[in-house]
This record gives structure tokens, sequence and C-alpha cells, in this order.
């Protein structure tokens, strides 16, 4: 089935979705996805279907490329330090996209946090995949202390042998190339491993982001390779405790922002502007070194005021990506 390029007729200035997975394969950017996370585990199907509901509702008229459905894991091992929320176990992302979101009109990027999963479960469901409608994140374990049911070199060789026309992204994590100055080299290694894309985490150091797209792309010209397209992630941020939670994370906030943020009288709208602004510099950064992007509004919120504020920002960022 190849995926629709339908887009609802209430906004006029709404542009036409761009073929992802093509756009992807292809090595090429300027596109913009919107990143989700499942309800709660707890949810009953019919509540389930409602949230989801409600949600494509509010994002068609966006004329989003994709979307994005996390995998959440508990990722304590990561971090020793108390979490900031409690950890909620959702839906499986699969599963919640299979029986809630199948009338979603463009492609969607599936996270599997690989760990978690038995190898013939894993199997069963690469293999199940529609290389035209679906695309896969595999994440690895959060530490090396972590319980391992599928090591994501393992599960790299699965989506290989099973199915290899299914498009395959890795993650990239700018923080932790300021900590050991060898991420671009990890993902030059995931690129071996057959990943064509690659999304990073929630981006509020922008030199973090620079650094590593620059040394990615001076490398890709040193060993005579084409970059694989960069999917910077955004999100905006209504309390001191998100911040605090995305650091949790592995997040780095400089101490600039958080002062920003913490004295600002709306700082929920100091986020959107923050957001905004770090975008469009990246993608000014990007497109001066031909690196090829995409940008992704992340909204894990389940709060009405932050979620429709990343409608915004992904709004607004629709308007600065050059087709």
């Amino acid at each position: 089935m190849k995926p629709s390029v339908a887009v609802s007729s209430c906004n006029s200035n709404t542009v036409s979705p761009v073929n992802l997975i093509r756009r992807i394969d292809a090595g090429q950017g300027e596109f913009l996805l919107f990143a989700l996370t499942p309800p709660r585990l707890a949810t009953d199907r019919e509540r389930a279907q409602e949230i989801a509901d409600v949600t494509v509702a509010r994002l068609r008229p966006l004329g989003l490329d994709g979307l994005i459905l996390y995998d959440i894991d508990d990722e304590t091992e990561r971090n020793p330090a108390e979490r900031p929320f409690p950890f909620m176990p959702t839906l499986d992302p699969a599963d919640y996209l299979a029986k809630h979101v199948g009338t979603w009109p463009t492609p969607v990027i599936v996270y599997r946090a690989v760990s978690k999963y038995a190898p013939t479960d894993l199997r069963a469901w690469l293999s199940a995949q529609d290389p035209e409608r679906l695309m896969t994140v595999l994440v690895g374990a959060a530490s090396s202390g972590a319980q391992v049911r599928t090591s994501l070199r393992d599960a790299q060789a699965l989506r290989r042998e099973v199915n290899p026309g299914l498009l395959l992204g890795g993650v990239a994590i700018p923080e932790r190339h300021t900590r050991r100055d060898d991420e671009h080299l990890q993902l030059l290694a995931k690129q071996d491993a057959g990943c064509r894309f690659f999304v990073t985490q929630v981006v509020y150091d922008i030199n973090a982001a620079k650094n590593l797209v620059s040394d990615y792309h001076y490398e890709c010209s040193a060993r005579g390779i084409s970059p694989a397209p960069f999917v910077f992630t955004f999100s905006v941020c209504g309390s001191m405790k998100t911040l605090d939670f995305l650091r949790w994370l592995g997040v780095d906030v400089p101490r600039w922002i958080e002062n920003d943020l913490r004295h600002a009288a709306d700082t929920l709208e100091a986020s959107y502007q923050q957001a905004l602004t770090t975008a469009t510099e990246l993608m000014t950064y990007c497109r001066t070194l031909g690196v090829p992007f995409g940008i992704n509004v992340e909204s894990v919120s389940i709060r009405r005021v932050e979620i429709e504020a990343s409608v915004r920002l992904a709004q607004e960022l629709r308007t600065r990506l050059k087709r």
C-alpha cells in the first residue's frame, strides 16, 4: 500500500506531505515528523481509541510527513538518581498503531526497545511489517548492566535477515558526542549496520548538535560516503520539573536556557520560542553543510496546553522547510 498524501482541507496553508520513505531512502531531507507516546498500559481499549481519534484529528491538518511512536522503557539502570516522574508503562507502540491509529495517512516510524523483546517475538514483528508503510528505530539497552533479551546487534541482524526492505533508523545523542567525542563514528557504524536515518533526543544544546553534525559530515566526506538524514527532535517545556526530567534522561540543558525558562513570565512560551530559534539555526547550518535533515516535534505531555504548543511549533516549523 502506497502512503497517502491526503491532507485535511481545513487549513489552506498546509503543505502536502512528501513521500517520506522514498525521501529517506534517497538520502534527502526537509521533512516534518511528530512524535507521540502511546497511552498508559492500564488504558482500556475504548479509551485508547478515543485518545487516538482525538490525536489524529488534531494532527491531520498539519500535513505531517510521518509520525513517530515511542517505545517507552524504564531507564533506571542508566541513571541511579531519583526519577522526577514515576515510570508508567505504556501500550506497545506497534499494537497501538495496528489497533487504534491504522487510519493515519502517512508513514509511521515505530521505536523498538529491543532488549525488552525475545528474538522470536522481534523476528515475527519485523517480518510482518510493510516497508512501504512503516519504518523502525531499534534502540539498545539503556546501560551495559541492564537485562537484555535481544541485543541491538542481533536485532539489526534480524531486520537484515527477515525484512531487508524495512528502512532502519538509529538514535543520535549529541550530548554523548560532547562527553566521548566519538558519536559520529558510532553513527557511521550504525550506517554500516543498515541505518538509513538518525533521530536525536530532544535538542537544547545547539552547540553539541552542531559539533556532531559537523564531525559526521566531514568524516563522511573523508570516507567518500553520503550522509544519512538527521532528524532533530524538539519539544516544549511547561515547567521546571519537566526540565529536570529531561536532564534525568540525559538531555544537556545549558544554564542560560534554564535561567531564561526559570525566570520567564510564561515558561511554556519561552520554551516554544527557544525551540523555534534552535531549530531554525540547525536547519540553516545543515543546509550550509549539505547534510540532509528532518524535524521531529515531540509531544509526550498529557497537559492540553503543552500539546497545543507542540502542535503550534510543528505548524511554524513546517513553513520553514524547503521542498
